[in-house]
C-alpha cells in the first residue's frame, strides 16, 4: 500500500494513504528518529502507520510502505519520490521526528478537514456575530457585499483547513484581475477578518491573511496606493479659500447652518446628521461629536473611539446656530439638523436640495457648468486645509496632532498621509532668500 508525501512547509511533510487520508507529519528536529504516532485509531490504519518507516539520505525523509515500496506522489502538487531510501539511525545530517496530525490536533496545532467549515460557511458565522455584537446596519450590509460579490465566487467552497499563503495569494491574483486595488484590498480584508472570528470559534489555527500582512507589507500597500490616488488638490477636490468665500456669501434658507457647520468643524456627514443640540455648547462655544447616523437613519457610535471629540466654533458659527435653535424642527432625537418633521435628514436630500443648488447659485461649477463640488467631503476637507494653512493666509495654523485631533483621525499617519503636503514647507521663496543672505553675506 503506497503512502504519498507532500511537502506543506520548508522542511515539512505530510504522509498520506493511497486515499489521501493523512498518517503522520514529519517535521525538522535535531534528535533522533524516536516516534511515530498512530492518526487514527482504527486497526487498519493502526498497522499502516506501524509500517511506517522514517529514514534520511542527504538531510531528506522518506516514508518506505509495505514490502518496501517507493512512496510516489500521484497529486501534482505533491513531490514525487522516485527511489527507495533505506533507514540509517547513524546518520549525522539534519534527522526527522515522526508527529502525527492527532498529536497536532490534541495540541491545538491543526484542525482536521473534518472539523473544518468552508469559507464561506464561515463568512455566514462571522456576519453572525457581527449582528450579535451590534454591529451598524450599513457595516453588515458592506460584510455581506463583500462576500456575496468577492470572496465567496472566489474562494467560498474551500475548507479553512486548507487555506495557506500561496492560497491566499492566489485568491489575491484572481480578483485583480477584473476588479480595482481598492476592492481587493478591501475583499482580502473581509477573508482576514472572517478567519479570526473562526480562531475564535477554534475552526481554524492560523490566520493566513494577517500572519502574511506584515508591517511593510502593509506600508507598501499605502504606499502603492497614496501613488495611485494622489495628493489633494485645492481647487480640483477641495474649494479653494476665494470659493468658499463666494459659497459662504451664497448660503441661505435651512441648509446655511448646516454647511456652516460643516465648513468651520469639519464633521463627517454622517456625524452633521446625528448631532444633537446636547452636544452643542453654545456659552462656552464647542459642540461635542458622540454619535453618527447612518445612511438608513439609526443613530449609532461614532465611527471610531477617536472620532468622540470636542470641536470649538466661531463666532460666526455660534451666532448662526443660536438664531438656528429658535427655528429648528423639533423631534424626540433633539437633532440640529433634522428634516422637516424632526427626524434623521437623509444625505441624499442635503446634498441634491443644498449642497448642489447652493453651488450653482455661487457659479463654482465646471466648464460644462455642472456643480464641481458635489459631496459634503469636499467641505470637510477645506476645514483641513484652514487648520493647516498659515495665519498670515487665513488659516489657523495648528500642529499635526492638533489637526488630527479636530478631525477624529484614527491615527496621526492618517492625517499626515491625507493632508501633509498642505502643510506649510518652510522652505518658501522669501525664506531662502533670507537663508542665502545670512550664509553668504
Amino acid at each position: 500500500m503506497p503512502r504519498l508525501r507532500e511537502e506543506i512547509a520548508d522542511g515539512t511533510y505530510i504522509v498520506r494513504t493511497a486515499a489521501g487520508e493523512a498518517l503522520a507529519i514529519l517535521i525538522p528536529d535535531r534528535g533522533r528518529v524516536d516516534r511515530t504516532e498512530i492518526l487514527s485509531k482504527s486497526p487498519s490504519e493502526m498497522r499502516a502507520a506501524a509500517k511506517l518507516e522514517v529514514g534520511s539520505r542527504a538531510g531528506a525523509p522518506s516514508v518506505r510502505g509495505d514490502g518496501g515500496e517507493s512512496c510516489v506522489s500521484r497529486r501534482p502538487h505533491c513531490q514525487m519520490f522516485q527511489s527507495e531510501l533505506p533507514k540509517h539511525p547513524g546518520t549525522p545530517a539534519r534527522e526527522y521526528s515522526t508527529v502525527g496530525v492527532g498529536h497536532d490536533v490534541r495540541a491545538g496545532l491543526h484542525v482536521p478537514d473534518s472539523g473544518s467549515v468552508t469559507v464561506a460557511e464561515a463568512g455566514r458565522l462571522w456576519l453572525l456575530s457581527g449582528e450579535a455584537t451590534g454591529l451598524e446596519r450599513t457595516t453588515l450590509e458592506t460584510y455581506r457585499s463583500l462576500l456575496d460579490r468577492h470572496v465567496i465566487p472566489v474562494i467560498g467552497g474551500t475548507k479553512l483547513s486548507r487555506l495557506t499563503v500561496p492560497v491566499v495569494r492566489i485568491f489575491e491574483d484572481k480578483l485583480r484581475a477584473d476588479r480595482s486595488p481598492a476592492m481587493v484590498r478591501k475583499a482580502i480584508g473581509a477573508l482576514g477578518a472572517l478567519l479570526a472570528d473562526a480562531q475564535d470559534r477554534g475552526l481554524v489555527v492560523q490566520n493566513v491573511v494577517r500572519s502574511r500582512r506584515t508591517t511593510t507589507h502593509r506600508s507598501k500597500e499605502r504606499l502603492h496606493l497614496a501613488r495611485r490616488r494622489g495628493h489633494l488638490k485645492v481647487g480640483v477636490d477641495l474649494p479653494s479659500p476665494d470659493e468658499m468665500r463666494t459659497f459662504i456669501a451664497h448660503l441661505q434658507g435651512r441648509h446655511r447652518p448646516l454647511f456652516l457647520t460643516a465648513v468651520f468643524t469639519g464633521l463627517r456627514a454622517s456625524e452633521l446628521r446625528g448631532l444633537r443640540w446636547t452636544d452643542v455648547d453654545l456659552k462656552r462655544g464647542e459642540l461635542h461629536v458622540r454619535q453618527r447616523a447612518d445612511r438608513h437613519g439609526a443613530i449609532g457610535h461614532t465611527k471610531s473611539a477617536t472620532a468622540e471629540r470636542s470641536v470649538p466654533l466661531p463666532p460666526l458659527l455660534i451666532n448662526t446656530l443660536r438664531e438656528w435653535r429658535r427655528g429648528c424642527p423639533k423631534g424626540d432625537a433633539d437633532l440640529v439638523f433634522p428634516n422637516g418633521s424632526g427626524r434623521v435628514e437623509t444625505l441624499t436630500n442635503i446634498v441634491q436640495r443644498g449642497l448642489i443648488p447652493a453651488m450653482l447659485a455661487a457659479n463654482i461649477v465646471t466648464k460644462d457648468g455642472k456643480p464641481k463640488y458635489k459631496g459634503l467631503h469636499s467641505l470637510r476637507h477645506f476645514y483641513a486645509s484652514w487648520c493647516i494653512n498659515r495665519r498670515v493666509d487665513g488659516g489657523l495654523e495648528l500642529p499635526l496632532k492638533v489637526v488630527q485631533a479636530r478631525l477624529g483621525h484614527a491615527s496621526i499617519q492618517m492625517t499626515a498621509d491625507r493632508y501633509g503636503h498642505l502643510f506649510p514647507r518652510g522652505d518658501d521663496g522669501a525664506e531662502l532668500a533670507a537663508a542665502e543672505r545670512a550664509f553668504l553675506g
